[in-house]
């Protein structure tokens, strides 16, 4: 873990991360595990937690914004083909919205750095 990366990073699953899972266990259950002091990142380094950021505004870590740029356009094309099975909880129209938002997620994360 370098101390001395001034960049934000991406956590490795930033579709899945760590942060998302604990807010939606605190809303489901009203229970909250604790964040972890470090993670894995989508250009390999271990870093502290409070140096990553799943938004594309704050990322500076040209790696982690290409990884964060394919994990969001891999995940909407798996939730757009999740819509489209028999018995899916999931709509076809809630499907292609979402399939929308993280390939739009997805395009910020390729444009430049603000």
């Amino acid at each position: 873990m370098g101390r001395d990366d001034p960049h934000i990073h991406v956590e490795v699953k930033v579709v899945r991360g760590q942060a998302a899972v604990r807010t939606m266990l605190a809303a489901t259950f009203g229970i909250a595990g604790d964040l972890p002091g470090v993670v894995g990142t989508g250009c390999g380094l271990r870093v502290p937690y409070a140096m990553t950021s799943p938004r594309p505004d704050r990322v500076t870590c040209l790696a982690c914004r290409e990884h964060a740029r394919s994990e969001h356009l891999r995940f909407a094309d798996e939730i757009e083909r999740l819509g489209t099975l028999p018995g899916s909880p999931v709509t076809p129209a809630d499907a292609r919205r979402t399939a929308e938002r993280h390939r739009a997620l997805a395009e910020e994360f390729s444009g430049s750095q603000g």
